[in-house]
């Protein structure tokens, strides 16, 4: 067993939290009670689709590794319909997230996080996301109001995605820790895993599938041709901490 580290860095989605019965339709209609003005006459079921075709156009950035931040994607769908809004945009993305899916807690987070306050391990976020890094921190804070997470860091906010170093070693620089000091535990092989593992931070695969969407990335065929922990549960993980953290006693005494 490795030796515990002084900080684990967590991915956001399917990780930490999940986005049961996502809804972007419904979300919209909450945004559309803040019109101001509306020439067109734009539906809500049209603004939806445009955003989703808009979307759509910006992935070829993403594949690329680049981000889109959510603040520029609203104001350009908006701009484009010919839509007023009598709020900010990012109070439009607040209400916009929380109306699609307000979240939920993966399985056990709650404890894990209250292990690591025990034991002393730092903790920090990086996430690949176009939302804000606001509303992603915001959210996270209502959903795991215990968290001591030292940073939040939205893709959104730097431009580019995992598994690009860069973000990486930006968290290491925040944290003021040498690789070999973190661990980072996220549910994709290709962002998470080999991200990590190119920034010299050991990786941890989370495939828990115990939630209403079960998996969410399809990580089967990939290999990992580097030293790794998988595991399923964040009950497991904390066995892993506890077995580390006996050892480390048992060779001080």
């Amino acid at each position: 067993m490795r030796k515990l580290p002084a900080m684990i860095i967590f991915d956001y989605g399917h990780t930490l939290l999940y986005e049961p019965d996502f809804d972007f339709l419904r979300a919209e209609k909450e945004v559309f009670k803040h019109v101001q003005s509306n020439p067109r006459g734009v539906t809500p079921e049209e603004s939806t689709h445009f955003g989703l075709e808009l979307f759509e156009h910006f992935q070829q950035a993403r594949h690329s590794g680049f981000e889109l931040h959510e603040w520029q994607t609203l104001q350009t769908k908006y701009d484009y319909l010919g839509i007023k809004l009598g709020i900010s945009i990012p109070e439009a993305e607040e209400i916009l997230w929380t109306a699609a899916s307000p979240g939920e807690c993966m399985p056990h987070v709650h404890e894990l996080l209250a292990y690591l306050k025990k034991l002393g391990i730092r903790s920090g976020v990086i996430s690949n996301i176009g939302w804000s890094g606001t509303a992603l921190t915001n959210r996270i804070n209502r959903l795991l109001p215990e968290n001591e997470f030292e940073f939040v860091i939205a893709s959104s906010e730097c431009g580019v995605r995992k598994p690009d170093p860069f973000i990486f070693e930006l968290a290491l620089r925040r944290a003021g820790l040498s690789s070999g000091d973190v661990w980072y535990c996220g549910d994709s092989v290709k962002a998470d895993v080999c991200g990590a593992h190119g920034a010299g931070i050991f990786p941890v695969l989370y495939e828990e599938s115990n939630t209403s969407e079960g998996l969410w990335f399809d990580n089967s065929g990939l290999d990992i041709p580097f030293e790794h922990l998988h595991i399923h549960s964040w009950t497991e993980m904390i066995t892993l901490l506890q077995n580390a953290a006996r050892e480390t006693s048992e060779k001080q005494f």
